[in-house]
């Protein structure tokens, strides 16, 4: 067992802290701050239980969402679900194929995705509803396997797999609503 005084637990939030904030964002976007404030308060009280430093930041990663868990825990006592509306029928490829906002292109998903930079993805995710962000943050941005998100946020895995689909086309028809929002589609075709 490692020496766990305030400072070596100070060295490991302090380090870690962009990571967590940069996660906690993608889950929560305006309550970050409090996701990882309340993530630090805990990982303080049971530091003592961090076995190596080099587990510091998967340690902290962990706490951060069984503090998400446990906060959707509570408010799915009065979540409905969300209405899949016409999203199920929308179909990024048809609407590109469609649309045709990059005449001349031989690439048009490539020449729509180009249009986007991390800003611009970020702002997409954050529309989304959390009942779908969370897990595509998990799954695609951190890298947690399906059923690493399942036990996480303790739910059936099927949940999980549904929950992926839908915030997948849910994150389809969102870009595509964006891009029109913010001209991105004429500045492409200007270029």
């Amino acid at each position: 067992m490692q020496d766990r005084t305030n400072e070596s637990f100070r060295e490991l939030a302090v380090g870690e802290l962009p990571a967590l904030y940069s996660l906690a964002h993608r889950l929560v976007n305006d309550d970050a701050e409090d996701l990882v404030q309340e993530t630090l308060l805990r990982a303080y009280r049971a530091y003592d239980s961090l076995e190596t430093d080099a587990a510091g930041g998967r340690w902290l990663k962990t706490i951060l969402l069984n503090v998400f868990r446990d906060q959707l825990r509570k408010r799915a006592r009065s979540v409905d679900e969300l209405p899949v509306d016409d999203v199920e029928e929308f179909s990024l490829f048809r609407t590109l194929a469609d649309e045709d906002p990059f005449p001349y292109s031989d690439t048009l998903h490539h020449d729509f995705l180009h249009a986007f930079d991390r800003q611009d993805v970020g702002e997409v995710l954050r529309r989304l509803p959390e009942i779908y962000r969370a897990p595509l943050v998990l799954r695609y941005i951190d890298g947690f396997a399906t059923k690493e998100i399942a036990a996480i946020m303790e739910v059936p895995l099927g949940t999980i797999l549904a929950r992926l689909h839908r915030g997948r086309k849910r994150f389809e028809k969102e870009l595509w609503l964006y891009a029109e929002e913010c001209d991105l589609l004429l500045e492409e075709v200007r270029r």
